[in-house]
């Protein structure tokens, strides 16, 4: 007889519920299987960050400041949304006396933080709460599984079936609060388990004892449902991360493509405020280039494949094709089975019927449709690229992530001729059935279908369809709409064809002397005059072209920081529509003059950032002229004073006593120093959101001898070894949403046409090891 010790409950949690998302996917599938009659809701009192509690417990610890401050800064980091919970918290803190109290104190006030998931599903007895909630691996849900899949139902009865859910409870906390009741029940029945109790390595899984009781009267007689509460926290749950997640992750938990009266409803809340759950607009899959939706089936022994093509715009003029392919089973035969000699015939017939779906967008010519602009599409094709797997509605992790070519689209998009069908151009999904396909198994660890060979024909079935079905159908439309037209003849190609010419009228030339040979002459001189006619436009074509890569270069110095600056023109638009609002209901006529003050300042910062702009346009770049370098510079920097108040940003500049002059290219100069700042203005703000007491700085100095702008900051620095990279075009280390990785090369470019140079010193370094400082030198009359 085995014998199992208590903490092998720990491990199993951790091994199992691989990531917060998917311990939420498992609570939720839990509160669907009971029959929830509203849906399923997850809730975040939370009072305190886990982050900030770290920090200011450290600086607690080291005595950073006198305890007046320590505490005002502990009331400054709770969450105000927090409301009953953020009282009680500030008097906590008012309380206390000395250093070792308030330490206490901020424990004691983490503790409060919860997630509580609750359904209105049928709910659970005493008996339910002993006989299955707390018996891990219960069989009760496998059985009936079995028993529908047996009866050949259309439906499983539960999403799940393994009896390890309630081991998500332990990913996201160290306690569990189990309130439940049936709609028969007058009262809750609870149980409380602490999974720290787990964690002694003596104890055995039975000597850890976890009561059930029944106490408090139900508020409606005839309510039902359960009310999971997980306290003591593993994660820092603020309100921009769920919103990220409910975005990323929740939008994605059940079948987008769902009819939204049918689709579950998850309701996520923090501190009272709601979060929605974006979903997918099916316009935009009526927008899409091209599209394919299959059916597989199954009728007795005879599995059936059928392809629906609709192709709408491939980027030359064609009617709208729709095309239905058939395949029997000797042709899936062909395009599946033999592919892997493993995958047994029968496997086709024990898979059983699946349903899916891929639509293709040309990034590169997405244009307004459907009622939506371009930005939008664009936008909403981002959100859900991907094609990934939902059973009965809800989602089969983690096919489709980011980071997941499950179907190998990439591989083989490169290897392949013609139409590019990468997955970052698809959006779509596989819908599958517990019932219709049993053979489909989750592997315990939920990352995938376990590896059978149902499984691989369904992976190499939707593969054939995306990947090559898809594309001869729109070579087909290509064949029968696209004009063939004459490939231009090469400038080589005939230079190389004149010569010849050229050739051969003076070998003519030199075989005779007579006059009557005089159109050999006229010949030659005919071939030598279209010779040096192309030349000459040849020349003229290359300085075209010479002169549009440097119009590329100028325009895409000013496109980003037309970007930078947008985003600070909003952010002070804002605040100054929030003035105005201030000053609507403002009844006292005193304060009036003060806030028309800070209206005012707001309108000059707009002015500022819009002057900003004057230098930049595409008549006034590449022109020198000669202006004052320290006004330019000391007004540029004006121009983000809102940009660092907002951000906590200390400006650390002294301009020069003595006014400086040059001749070179204003606005090449202006976007340098903007995106030395936006740069710096980025990486203080992350470092701000990883340590909350960080003081963010920047420092600009004005030098001469050679004339030359120093920007520093404290932020994280550069690495040594990217000293060069980061000039490269593309190269990037910010997120993947604020990525362009053209401003640093753009700006040494622009460095460098006006006869400068811009670098980041590898002498200085800051306390890491890392390089933080860049030198931008200027040349006069450039």
């Amino acid at each position: 007889m085995f014998h199992v010790s208590a903490r092998t409950v720990l491990e199993l949690g951790s091994e199992l519920i691989s990531s917060d998302i998917i311990a939420f996917f498992e609570l939720v599938k839990n509160g669907f299987d009971a029959k929830s009659k509203t849906g399923v809701g997850i809730q975040f009192d939370i009072v305190l960050g886990l982050r900030n509690l770290k920090t200011l417990q450290h600086d607690i610890h080291k005595k950073a400041a006198p305890l007046p401050v320590l505490k005002a800064r502990c009331i400054k980091a709770l969450y105000v949304e927090a409301a009953g919970l953020y009282a009680d918290a500030e008097s906590e803190i008012a309380t206390c006396e000395n250093e070792d109290d308030l330490f206490v104190a901020l424990d004691e006030i983490a503790s409060w933080n919860k997630i509580v998931v609750r359904d209105t599903g049928n709910g659970m007895s005493l008996k339910d709460l002993e006989r299955k909630f707390l018996v891990i691996g219960t069989p009760s849900r496998k059985r009936e599984v079995t028993r529908s899949i047996d009866a050949k139902e259309k439906k499983a009865p539960f999403l799940g079936e393994k009896g390890l859910g309630r081991l998500s409870a332990m990913r996201l906390g160290g306690t569990l609060d189990v309130r439940t009741a049936r709609e028969k029940d007058t009262q809750f029945n609870r149980l409380k388990i602490d999974w720290t109790d787990f964690e002694d390595a003596e104890k055995m899984i039975e000597e850890i004892e976890v009561k059930t009781w029944s106490e408090g009267e139900k508020p409606e007689s005839h309510s039902s449902g359960t009310e999971l509460s997980i306290g003591m926290l593993e994660s820092d749950w603020t309100f921009d991360r769920l919103v990220k997640l409910a975005k990323e992750e929740f939008a994605l938990l059940t079948d987008p493509l769902a009819d939204m009266k049918k689709r579950p409803r998850i309701k996520l809340v923090w501190n009272d405020k709601r979060i929605p759950i974006p979903s997918l607009e099916k316009k935009l899959l009526d927008v899409a280039h091209a599209s394919v939706w299959g059916e597989y089936t199954v009728e007795g022994d005879k599995p059936r494949l059928k392809l629906t093509f609709k192709i709408r715009d491939l980027g030359f003029e064609h009617p709208v094709v729709d095309e239905v392919l058939n395949f029997g089973e000797v042709d899936i035969y062909s395009l599946v089975l033999g592919q892997k000699e493993a995958i047994p015939p029968e496997a086709l017939i024990t898979l059983g019927s699946f349903k899916f779906q891929a639509h293709w967008f040309n990034r590169q010519r997405l244009k307004a449709s459907g009622g939506m602009d371009r930005d939008l599409i664009r936008k909403l094709q981002r959100e859900w690229v991907g094609i990934r797997m939902y059973r009965d509605s809800f989602r089969v992790y983690p096919y489709g992530e980011e980071r997941d070519d499950w179907l190998s689209l990439d591989r083989d998009a490169l290897a392949s001729k013609g139409y590019l069908l990468n997955k970052l151009q698809l959006v779509g999904q596989i819908d599958i059935g517990r019932n219709e396909n049993p053979e489909l198994i989750d592997q315990t660890n939920r990352e995938g279908l376990r590896e059978t060979p149902e499984q691989q024909v369904l992976l190499n079935l939707v593969k054939e369809s995306v990947q090559q079905q898809m594309r001869l159908s729109m070579k087909r439309v290509e064949s029968q709409y696209k004009e063939k037209r004459v490939k231009p003849v090469k400038a080589k190609t005939e230079i190389a064809r004149l010569e010849t010419r050229a050739k051969t009228a003076i070998k003519s030339l030199r075989s005779t002397t007579t006059n009557q040979e005089s159109e050999v002459i006229n010949e030659l001189q005919q071939t030598l005059l279209e010779l040096t006619e192309l030349a000459r436009i040849l020349r003229e074509r290359n300085a075209e072209v010479e002169d549009d890569a440097k119009l590329m270069q100028d325009m895409a110095g000013i496109g980003l920081l037309v970007e930078m600056v947008a985003h600070e023109l909003a952010r002070t638009s804002e605040h100054a529509l929030a003035k105005i609002g201030e000053l609507r209901k403002s009844s006292p006529q005193g304060t009036m003059g003060t806030q028309l003050a800070g209206l005012e300042a707001s309108m000059k910062s707009i002015k500022a950032r819009l002057k900003v702009l004057d230098p930049l346009t595409a008549s006034g770049r590449q022109a020198p002229e000669k202006f004052s370098v320290t006004d330019l510079l000391t007004e540029t920097l004006n121009g983000h004073s809102a940009q660092f108040k907002r951000h906590d940003i200390a400006l650390k500049y002294r301009p020069p006593k003595q006014p400086s002059s040059l001749k070179t290219v204003k606005g090449y100069f202006v976007q340098v120093v903007e995106n030395l700042i936006a740069n710096s203005v980025y990486w203080l703000k992350l470092e701000k959101q990883k340590s909350p007491l960080f003081e963010p700085k920047i420092s600009v100095e004005f030098l001469t001898s050679p004339m030359r702008i120093v920007v520093s900051d404290n932020g994280p620095g550069v690495d040594p070894g990217h000293k060069d990279h980061i000039f490269e075009m593309y190269f990037s280390l910010k997120e993947s949403q604020k990525r362009r990785g053209l401003g640093l090369f753009i700006s040494r470019s622009n460095a460098k046409s006006a006869g400068g140079s811009l670098m980041l010193d590898s002498e200085i370094k800051n306390s890491s090891g890392r390089l933080n400082t860049f030198v931008y030198c200027i040349s006069e009359n450039s």
